[in-house]
């Protein structure tokens, strides 16, 4: 796994320390910004692959986020942090950046690298067609007679992406049991193991999906993507 620069540019000591920890158990490199001048300095000196932004650092967040972007000096997503989001016309003047997601200050440590993964590695992820949608839900995935349980943290029409601490070879073939919020019936589906990360987890496609299951996914992506 290639090692990512991260720029966090937040006003809060204690946020930025909470990202650090996240990216340096997953070995990757971390520049914190207090200041927007000092968040600019860093977006222009520095190699970054992924900008994690507070929009209260400047007086006018959207041009701050369009000034991050010129000085980067080539295409580096840009996530907002959700405090500083102050109303659903902020949103859609950020889309027009354009911004590349949204994150919690205050997430727990476990969805953080989950959450940022497909900013990090677009490739691996991309390899699911279709909108995906950020959803934790338990699944239990059986390869022979062994079962485990694990959490979703996105679904997809093609796939879903799974966090687990030991995830399986890339290739591995398995049977698994979910169920999306909402829902009252289980989606049953087989698949094959298209990425692995043992600092994030790894993606799955699906193989063989009854219809009914496949509506499930088709529906709950629709409404939320």
């Amino acid at each position: 796994m290639s090692v990512k620069t991260i720029l966090v540019a937040h006003g809060s000591a204690a946020v930025r320390d909470r990202l650090a920890a996240a990216l340096a158990e997953a070995r990757h490199a971390f520049v914190p910004a207090a200041t927007d001048v000092e968040a600019l300095a860093r977006a222009r000196d520095d190699a970054v692959s992924l900008a994690l932004v507070d929009l209260r650092l400047a007086e006018d967040g959207v041009r701050f986020v369009r000034a991050l972007g010129e000085a980067a000096g080539r295409p580096t997503p840009i996530i907002v942090f959700s405090s500083g989001v102050s109303s659903a016309d902020h949103v859609a003047a950020l889309s027009a950046v354009p911004v590349a997601g949204y994150l919690n200050d205050f997430a727990p440590l476990s969805a953080i690298l989950p959450a940022l993964a497909p900013h990090l590695f677009p490739d691996n992820f991309n390899r699911r067609g279709g909108p995906r949608v950020l959803v934790a839900v338990p699944v239990s995935f059986q390869i022979g007679r062994t079962i485990t349980a694990a959490t979703t943290f996105d679904v997809a029409p093609s796939g879903l992406g799974i966090r687990t601490m030991e995830p399986l070879p890339q290739g591995t073939a398995l049977d698994l049991v979910f169920r999306l919020p909402g829902q009252t019936a289980d989606v049953r589906a087989t698949g094959r193991v298209s990425w692995s990360d043992r600092n994030v987890g790894m993606g799955v496609r699906f193989e063989r999906i009854g219809a009914d299951g496949q509506s499930a996914i088709d529906r709950f992506v629709d409404e939320r993507a």
